[in-house]
């Protein structure tokens, strides 16, 4: 029988049952025990705590009374207490139901096992008798033991005659489950993208006082020069470079008239310009897109140089730039030679180098054909996009080429999400998953779908 779980207050409905017979005390042989089959039956319940139990109590011949009921309660244990009971098994000798049947006529009274319960015929015969049970661990209780209690008194008030281990029920064991992450290969549409590189610099140049032509030998004319030809070798050094436009502007410094320092200054953008048409070997197209210009540097760089060496003549030049903002560079000039300070101003504080500023922008050739993205790749892989790279990838054969392509765009790219996701499937494809993590920075497992 499938019988639904109910909690029964067993004891005080065999007490009522006490005023049909008395208390039977006598206790069963040693040779006279209930067995449980299977024996030692231990249960997992499922993730709410719930398990089903089925087993076959064996009572030996005589062990229910000739005159009385036997009730076997299954009940859960816990610190040697029961919690809670399920529905019992409820064993009636002929004769005991014949009284119960006649109290109930004659006193009109209820029997709340009325129906459960059973009658057997032959109490001197072994009984058999299967029991099944859902039942469900107590809160808070990870493992529990299930036992049946045995009464044989036809009440159930006074002790009990036996105690049967029917069951050890346990919760499952935590699932762990692991984070995962998984990877899905990107194959993004290939867009020809124009290739604008926009950029700018500054030079660093000392130059004979008034003069424009630019020495090797003072101060650190020849780093800074190199540094600027490093700086520019991809655009005007590269046959792939179209120029679009390219300014170099000179600074005028604070003492002499405006005029003069700015016309100073043009030339001295003029004179870097020509140096590097000679270091480059450009043409006239080129040539001709390269504009000159000047700019005064007024005085703000010399307060600036006083108040950081903390000299404190610095507040009077301060409110001379303040007083005479409007007025220009010429009338803030005349007043700062005025002050008492002014030989250690121009001693100290007047910059040696006189810098010049370049800005450009230029196109990088697209490649737009499979063929000429292979070819170019072997021979320029600096010259691309992220997107053409990311074509070249799609087109190479192998895991190992498109893996040597992927590291390559990382090289030029390294935010390139698509590169960074792609290497990383194929690693984890290669049971690389530890250099997959390290590559995402993440500590995730890593799978992949195919």
């Amino acid at each position: 029988m499938n019988i639904g779980k109910r909690y029964i207050l067993i004891l005080p409905v065999l007490a009522a049952l006490g005023a049909l017979e008395g208390c039977a005390t006598a206790r069963p042989g040693t040779d006279k025990t209930v067995l449980v089959a299977p024996d030692s039956l231990t249960l997992t319940a499922d993730m709410e705590g719930r398990a089903d139990v089925e087993v076959v109590f064996q009572l030996p011949g005589h062990y229910l009374p000739k005159r009385g009921r036997l009730v076997i309660t299954p009940q859960w244990m816990k610190r040697q207490e029961a919690t809670c009971e399920y529905v019992p098994i409820v064993l009636d000798s002929p004769i005991y139901t014949k009284k119960m049947e006649r109290r109930e006529k004659l006193d009109k009274y209820t029997d709340p096992y009325a129906g459960i319960r059973e009658r057997v015929e032959q109490t001197a015969s072994p009984i058999k008798r299967p029991y099944r049970q859902s039942v469900e661990l107590p809160d808070g209780v990870d493992e529990a033991r299930l036992v049946a209690v045995v009464s044989s008194d036809g009440c159930g008030a006074c002790t009990g005659i036996d105690t049967i281990d029917m069951a050890v029920v346990r919760r499952p064991e935590p699932v762990v489950i692991e984070p995962t992450i998984e990877l899905v290969w990107m194959e993004p549409e290939f867009v020809i993208r124009p290739k604008v590189i926009d950029g700018k610099g500054v030079a660093h140049l000392q130059f004979v006082i008034n003069k424009s032509e630019i020495e090797y030998s003072l101060g650190n004319n020849r780093e800074e020069l190199e540094g600027m030809t490093r700086t520019l070798a991809p655009l005007l050094g590269d046959t792939l470079a179209t120029v679009t436009s390219f300014t170099i502007t000179g600074m005028a410094s604070a003492d002499g008239s405006l005029a003069f320092n700015t016309t100073l200054a043009r030339d001295r953008a003029d004179a870097a310009k020509q140096w590097l048409v000679e270091r480059f070997h450009i043409g006239e197209t080129v040539r001709g897109l390269i504009r000159v210009d000047s700019r005064p540097e007024g005085w703000e760089p010399v307060l600036t140089a006083m108040t950081s060496a903390g000299n404190p003549d610095s507040t009077a030049v301060r409110k001379i730039l303040d007083t005479y903002a409007d007025a220009g560079d010429d009338a803030q000039e005349r007043h700062i030679r005025r002050l008492p300070c002014w030989n250690t101003i121009r001693k100290n504080y007047l910059q040696k180098d006189r810098k010049v500023e370049y800005a450009y922008s230029y196109t990088l050739r697209s490649f737009t054909t499979d063929e000429e993205l292979l070819d170019m790749y072997r021979k320029r892989p600096d010259a691309f996009n992220e997107e053409e790279l990311l074509r070249v990838a799609a087109l190479a054969g192998s895991p190992a080429e498109k893996r040597e392509v992927y590291q390559t765009i990382l090289r030029y790219f390294p935010h390139s999400k698509v590169a960074r996701n792609n290497l990383a499937f194929l690693y984890v494809r290669e049971g690389k998953e530890h250099e997959a993590g390290e590559l995402l920075g993440v500590s995730e497992k890593l799978i992949i779908k195919e």
